[in-house]
Parts: structure tokens; sequence; C-alpha cells
């Protein structure tokens, strides 16, 4: 179960660093007076229109890419949602987790038409949630006696663990922003400056990014900090999109109230 929760994790963080890394010349305007970002390289003749300011005036693509990962990265929050491919199922994970700076969240994950789990990690603890189809799901191959007990003592009741189990330290990786974003922002990045256009209502412009036959797309905020709105990977084998948003904004951890099962203190 762990080994898919984190492969869903790993290509966003993966993902991201393929931006910063990969190698190219930026060509965001390619000589056009018509490029929308407003880089342009070549003079119009006759030009009487008034100046306009431009978002990340005079910064290429990979410049605004680094600048997007450094805020992103030092957020004291976020959220982030979407779906990513799962390489070990070849299914599909949804996301939708809000994390902070301390290591805390709180969100579900949920694998195709395999069920969902819902997840709250604050301080040392680590409250689980699963639903049947989920369970059963993971538990495929064992047997179905184990199956059924465990589907009754799990299936839609919160449980919780301390996070030194190796289970939970691996599920709270979800919850560490230096997990996802670690390392991205550092590299020499070379990438395309592109479009301006809007994610859910948000000013962004985008930034274009190929790794051999993968391509990438950030969206990065041209208003108040340069966080990162969206990125999308278009790669035949991995395709996936995230969305990042409510940044800043207070986490929700509020812990389970009623019975809660301590898995720790099960043999």
């Amino acid at each position: 179960m762990r080994r898919t929760a984190l492969a869903g994790l790993c290509l966003v963080a993966v993902s991201v660093a393929a931006l910063t890394g990969c190698a190219g010349e930026d060509q965001a305007n390619g000589g056009s007076s018509n490029d929308p970002t407003g880089r342009s390289t070549s003079k119009e003749p006759n030009s009487t229109s008034r100046p306009e300011k431009k978002p990340f005036a005079g910064l290429t693509g990979g410049e605004i890419a680094d600048k997007a990962f450094k805020a992103t990265a030092g957020a004291s929050s976020l959220r982030m949602s979407g779906d990513v491919p799962d390489e070990e199922s070849g299914g599909t994970i949804r996301l939708d987790m809000a994390l902070n700076e301390a290591g805390d969240c709180s969100g579900t994950m949920g694998f195709g038409k395999q069920g969902e789990a819902e997840l709250i990690k604050t301080g040392d603890v680590l409250y689980l949630k699963y639903d049947e189809a989920f369970l059963r799901a993971q538990s495929k191959g064992e047997p179905q006696a184990d199956v059924d007990a465990a589907v009754a003592l799990l299936a839609g009741k919160w449980a919780k663990m301390s996070t030194d189990d190796a289970d939970a330290e691996d599920l709270s990786t979800f919850c560490d922003l230096d997990m996802v974003f670690g390392g991205a922002e550092e590299g020499n990045s070379a990438a395309t400056r592109g479009r301006t256009t809007t994610v859910d209502g948000a000013q962004a412009v985008t930034v274009e990014a190929r790794d051999g036959k993968d391509h990438f797309t950030l969206y990065v905020a041209t208003e108040g900090e340069p966080y990162l709105l969206r990125l999308d990977s278009a790669s035949a084998d991995d395709p996936g999109s995230i969305t990042f948003s409510d940044y800043g904004k207070s986490v929700p951890l509020d812990a389970p109230k009623g019975n809660v099962l301590d898995l720790d203190s099960l043999s």
C-alpha cells in the first residue's frame, strides 16, 4: 500500500525537478513581435503604443521556473490536488492534500476505482480512515478470511498510529513540503517562457520544458508571490496534472472524535 502512495508523490517531485534540469535553449519568443508575454526580440516599426508592464519582464523561462520553485518551497502552507499515474498498479492516484511547513497535513488519496483513504497528520500522530474498496484492493492476494477481518476492523473507521511506525513514516511523506519540493529550486534551469493565462481565476504565465519525449508545463502566478499554480505532465508514460492552491491558509487538523482505533496497541 505505501509503495503505491509514494509512487504518486515521487512523480510530483520528479516532474518538478525535471523542469529545472532539462537541457535546451530558452526560445520563448522566437523573434516574434506578437509574443503574449511581451518579451519581443524585434522592434515594431513606427510603434506608438504606450509602454505596458509585463509580468516577469526580462526573465527567461528558466529564471521564472527558479523563482516559482523557491517561492513554493518556502510557502508556509499549500494544497495540492489532481491526478497522477501510478507505475506500480498502472492506475491513477487522486490526491487532495493540504500541507504546512511543520509537516502536518490532511486530505484524501484515492486509487482509481480502488477506493479512497482519508489522512490527517498532526504532530507525531497519523490518523487514517479507509473505505472498503481501498482495503480490498490493497489486500489483493491475501487469504479471504484475513481480508474480510481487515475490512470489518478498519473500513469506514478512524485509526491512529505513531509516526515512528514504518508504515506511518512512509505515508507521512505526503505531508513533507521538503520531500515534495526538496532540491527542485536548485539546478541549471533551461525552459521556455510561454503564454499568459489564468488558473482558477488567478493570472499566470506558462513555462514549457522538455526532457526527451516528456513535456512539462508550469503555471506560475504573476501577482503576489510567484507561486506554482499548476504542473502538467504530457508524458506518454506518465501523464498527470497537479494544482497548487490555498497558499498561507490554515490546514484543518482537527483530530477525529469518538472511538479511534489505536493500531499501535494491536499485536
